[in-house]
């Protein structure tokens, strides 16, 4: 699930963090692009500054680009998402109590070349390997269908804890844990506002230090906020479109 569990937003935040990119001579800003928000300084000396609203936004690589032939587990992954995805929007769009809270296994990957794509919206080079992040999605039925049928309403999700192994080639594996606990506010029926709220993180002593400096820095201005709030009313429209046939009955 990639939107509600706003992962692929949390991975581009981490990536952003990551010692070993190297930045490319910035360009000037085409004239219909938003203004940059402006985050605090990394204190790292490897790390970039976190990406800014728009850059994020910008970098939401597609779940399964039609060019590349999908190998076995990453079709058992994609199944898996949508399994997750039919269970949200069954409780979103049929509005029903009944069925329980909402509790599955997210796992995601990117591949080298997805990931090249993905850092080159953001000027940097992507210099490691594949990249697999796993996660258990655990939503309250009551609180998706309030969210959903109130004038105004405040959902706090869980705590989300995320584990990505980074494959480096040459080097042992990298494993980043890292959590968040997002707080969404609703409107009839859509987000208007939304805050990441990170959590703990667990990594090398160089990338925890990174990772930490843009993570502080989100959570102090919020620089997600725009980013989440339009992929969860993304979801909640055109995603759950796309499974509407599996939600009969549901």
């Amino acid at each position: 699930m990639n939107r509600i569990l706003p992962l692929t937003a949390a991975l581009a935040l981490t990536l952003s963090a990551l010692p070993g990119w190297t930045e490319e001579a910035a360009k000037p800003a085409a004239a219909t692009a938003p203004a940059a928000a402006t985050a605090a300084p990394a204190t790292a000396a490897t790390a970039p500054a976190a990406a800014t609203p728009a850059a994020v936004g910008d970098v939401k690589p597609s779940d399964d680009p039609p060019e590349i032939e999908l190998t076995a587990e990453e079709k058992a992954e994609r199944e898996a998402r949508k399994a997750c995805k039919v269970k949200i929007c069954a409780a979103f769009r049929n509005k029903s109590a009944e069925g329980g809270d909402i509790s599955c296994n997210v796992v995601k990957s990117w591949r080298k070349a997805q990931l090249t794509k993905l850092v080159a919206k953001l000027k940097v080079s992507w210099p490691y390997g594949p990249v697999r992040c796993t996660t258990a999605v655990n939503l309250k039925r009551a609180e998706l269908i309030k969210a959903i049928t109130s004038d105004k309403a405040e959902a706090q999700l869980e705590k989300h804890a995320v584990t990505c192994i980074v494959d480096r080639e040459k080097e042992a594996a990298t494993e980043l844990k890292f959590d968040f606990s997002p707080k969404v506010t609703f409107e009839k029926g859509k987000a208007t506002a939304a805050k990441m709220n990170w959590g703990k993180i667990e990594a090398p002593a160089l990338l925890k230090s990174a990772l930490w400096t843009a993570t502080a820095a989100d959570n102090t201005i919020n620089m997600l906020s725009g980013t989440l709030v339009e992929d969860i009313n993304n979801f909640v429209d055109k995603k759950c479109d796309e499974v509407k046939a599996e939600l009969a009955g549901k």
